[in-house]
């Protein structure tokens, strides 16, 4: 795919070239000379690690070679302390000058004054909200007012093993899974066909230190909700959620499935599992993997319908940022929704960015109609300041639950209990 590495395209004049930013109030580039104004510096913090990191580093570079009026430095921190670090950051008044906040993410900080509304921004750089899927854009409107630009859509897909699955006869000749009846008894019956005819490897690795996610796609396709629709109580206790904690408890008491596996991700990597719910970022690493015949396709409804758990990328500006630091990070979030999006639509993300998404070159790379399709489907997080809360205790109570093998519906109504206090908090 061909990368335009000259120039910035459709962003105004004035936020690249450097004497439009006025002084910097910020970091110079060290060891700048000329005689124009030295680069504004952009501190850019990320979680982006693994295939995706790499991306993300291709981006930034290319975004730092196309003009000079603005240097991205970008700081990566790990997935698991990301947002502690941020809220200490953005509490404080210093940290980054554009942050990658995840859509469900959002709410709270708007709440507490420590992101900038962009609508007068956005407009004084020549960027649209109208260019972004309407389904972002609902996710970052508090008040009526755009604080964060959605750069995607991500969530999780079927990956499987061509080679395991054609062992196991069980690959039809489409070069697709023959999943055979879309119920959760069809799909044990599938696996159990792995297991007898490939004995040497796991039929089906399950997200287990992540597991709320893989709970939520199957709870989702189930009908479910996290919440009651007036946001005020859990709503995870009832037959649906049930049924999927049981699934999933007959998946690890049969050996479908290894429990204990903690790195079930490179488990579908090396080759030693036929099944994966994988999300789209991961799509990259595994087809460029040239060890890994794998191929790709939406979840299967084995639980009644598509609906599944996903969520969406976003650039947001710290409200301490000012002057030249918020017009030059302006500037770099439009090239990542503009240009950098093909990039990233490579890395497997959906570009939120309308026009990369519906490109010719984003519909030809391996599996995107699919990806596009599954994306409509999607089921957003409710709009809750509470929300970080709610699936960090979630997240705890799910991995008490299958470790210990507490019964679904006590479990359940444990859990439902402790997202109930936050909520009344």
């Amino acid at each position: 795919m061909v990368r335009t590495r000259t120039a910035l395209p459709a962003i105004s004049l004035c936020l690249l070239l450097s004497g439009c930013f006025g002084p910097s109030g910020g970091d110079v580039l060290p060891g700048a000379s000329g005689d124009g104004p030295a680069p504004v510096v952009l501190s850019f913090w990320n979680p982006f690690g693994g295939g995706e990191g790499e991306f993300v580093e291709r981006i930034i570079g290319d975004f730092n070679a196309s003009q000079d009026a603005v240097f991205v430095k970008q700081l990566r921190l790990e997935s698991n302390e990301y947002y502690a670090r941020l809220g200490t950051a953005l509490s404080f008044g210093s940290g980054p000058d554009v942050a990658v906040v995840h859509a469900d993410r959002l709410a709270p900080l708007v709440k507490a004054g420590r992101i900038s509304e962009l609508d007068g921004l956005a407009e004084q750089a020549g960027f649209r909200f109208e260019e972004i899927d309407a389904s972002n854009v609902q996710s970052v409107v508090f008040g009526g007012k755009h604080y964060a630009i959605p750069l995607d859509t991500h969530f999780h897909m079927l990956y499987y093993n061509k080679d395991i699955l054609a062992k196991a006869g069980a690959l039809g000749g489409d070069d697709t899974p023959d999943l055979g009846e879309a119920t959760p008894e069809g799909f044990v019956r599938f696996l159990r066909q792995i297991r007898e005819r490939v004995p040497d490897v796991q039929p089906f690795a399950v997200n287990t230190p992540y597991f709320q996610e893989p709970f939520l796609d199957l709870y989702y396709e189930a009908g479910g909700d996290l919440l009651s629709p007036d946001g005020t109580r859990a709503a995870i206790a009832g037959d649906a959620a049930v049924r999927v904690l049981a699934f999933y408890q007959r998946l690890f008491a049969e050996g479908l499935s290894d429990l204990n596996d903690k790195t079930p991700w490179d488990s579908f990597d090396k080759g030693r599992a036929g099944l994966w719910f994988g999300g789209v970022w991961e799509a990259g690493h595994y087809l460029a993997n040239p060890a890994l015949n794998v191929g790709i396709m939406p979840l299967p409804p084995i639980f009644g319908s598509d609906v599944h758990w996903g969520s969406s990328h976003t650039l947001a500006i710290p409200a301490y940022a000012t002057g030249a630091k918020r017009d030059a990070a302006m500037a770099f979030i439009k090239y990542f929704s503009e240009v950098g999006s093909v990039l990233w639509g490579e890395a497997g993300h959906i570009p939120a960015n309308t026009a990369v998404m519906t490109s010719a070159e984003y519909q030809a790379l391996p599996y995107r109609k699919l990806f596009v399709r599954s994306q409509r489907t999607v089921k957003p997080a409710p709009k809750t300041d509470k929300y970080a809360a709610l699936l960090t205790a979630l997240s705890e109570e799910l991995q008490s639950i299958i470790q210990n093998r507490t019964e679904p519906a006590s479990g359940l109504a444990a859990a439902e209990r402790r997202l109930n206090e936050i909520l009344s908090n």
